[in-house]
């Protein structure tokens, strides 16, 4: 199996990056001890797992010490394990607990010393690290981005699309909420009703009155989705509702889908298509 090793300076984007492998397959844990590292590589690789990712920093305490020889260990093994390390400017990362409001995990009231206490107690770490990543003047997506080519792996985006209807309340888990109700509604028509919008009859009947009103959902879909792509994101979701969900929202996601597949990986749920009344 491949294990990545993620070490460095608290603020310096360690959650992010493991998140970032996370999103691409790794099997991830934060802060377990080091002399249980072969372990748990070896429970997974025997359970087929084929990529891992670990975190460890200053918040291990007296556990950090045991990290290089973890390492050697692994080394000996026979486990390809590539160790990164994430530092950042002090200023960086003064600027980030500022804004975060969080307590250093060295914390004495002192954040500058801190950071630089810190700094002596990774130094080892930092000795042994396969890559060296300065995040001082990287975002979250970039970050991402970066690791994701060092590893030769490429970053997912998708983006899921849900039809629903209003009448039986919008999806929790949508990032932006569409309105297709503005559509000519088949369910006014008598041999359309019992069909859904994945008729081609039905998405006709919606889209007959031209493509003004499709075609700005659309580019609200596209703009929102590419906005959140580029800002690091792995998905965004995006749900299109009328009023029972089975006629114009099911056409207007099955018609953003064909179209946004070329752009993104598409997912398409239908939640209220079977439902009636």
């Amino acid at each position: 199996m491949q294990l990545v090793v993620v070490t460095g300076l608290s603020g310096a984007g360690k959650s992010t990056a493991l998140k970032a492998l996370e999103d691409l397959g790794y099997f991830a844990s934060d802060n377990l001890p080091p002399s249980l590292w072969p372990a748990l590589t070896g429970e997974l690789a025997a359970s087929g797992v084929e990529k891992a990712a670990l975190v460890v920093d200053s918040r291990a305490g007296r556990f950090l010490s045991q990290a290089p020889a973890a390492l050697a260990q692994l080394g000996t093994g026979g486990v390809p394990t590539t160790l990164v390390f994430l530092e950042a400017r002090p200023e960086t990362l003064l600027r980030r607990y500022n804004l975060s409001r969080r307590a250093h995990p060295l914390g004495q009231g002192h954040l500058l010393r801190e950071i630089e206490r810190e700094r002596e107690l990774l130094a080892e770490l930092r000795g042994l690290a396969d890559w060296i990543i300065d995040t001082s003047d990287t975002s979250p997506g970039e970050l991402a981005d970066k690791l994701a080519t060092l590893l030769g792996e490429t970053r997912p985006f998708v983006l899921r699309l849900i039809s629903f209807g209003f009448k039986w309340g919008p999806p929790q888990v949508a990032d932006l909420l569409l309105d297709a109700r503005a559509l000519p509604n088949p369910h006014w028509v008598e041999e359309l009703r019992p069909q859904t919008g994945l008729q081609q009859a039905v998405a006709s009947y919606v889209f007959s009155a031209g493509d003004g009103y499709y075609q700005s959902l659309r580019r609200t879909v596209e703009l929102a989705a590419t906005a959140a792509r580029d800002a690091g994101r792995s998905g965004y979701t995006v749900a299109v509702g009328c009023t029972g969900g089975r006629h114009r929202s099911v056409a207007v996601v099955e018609r953003l889908a064909r179209e946004l597949a070329g752009n993104f990986e598409v997912e398409v749920e239908h939640r209220d298509v079977e439902k009636d009344g």
